[in-house]
């Protein structure tokens, strides 16, 4: 699984894409196999494998399942997925960003 990176300075912080993060903090240690996940949060066993191995983004009707589930916020699982798609989508534009999109004057980044 690929990880976004953050660039702070010199030093380099790796975003886990949110299937990493289920995988990781959430079914390892609780002993909380991906057959059996999807079983109790009714999806396929397909779904919970792909968004595990990050093939797949969390939508909507998983964020709510996940979130029922293992007791967080709603908030939770999208949080992570849009802040993994934004730190890959970040390294993939690079400098292109700032050569392509001029900040608009008088916008709070232009002060």
């Amino acid at each position: 699984m690929g990880n976004g990176v953050k660039n702070y300075g010199r030093q380099k912080i790796a975003t886990s894409p949110p299937g990493e993060v289920l995988l990781e903090e959430f079914l390892k240690p609780l002993g909380i196999s991906q057959y059996r996940l999807a079983k109790e949060i009714s999806v396929s066993p397909r779904r919970v494998n792909e968004i595990v191995h990050g093939n797949r983004a969390i939508t909507a009707d998983t964020v709510l399942r996940l979130a029922r589930y293992f007791g967080t916020s709603d908030r939770f699982w999208p949080n992570l997925q849009t802040r993994y798609d934004l730190e890959v989508e970040r390294d993939r534009l690079g400098s292109r960003l700032e050569r392509e999109v001029s900040v608009l004057a008088g916008s709070a980044r232009a002060v």
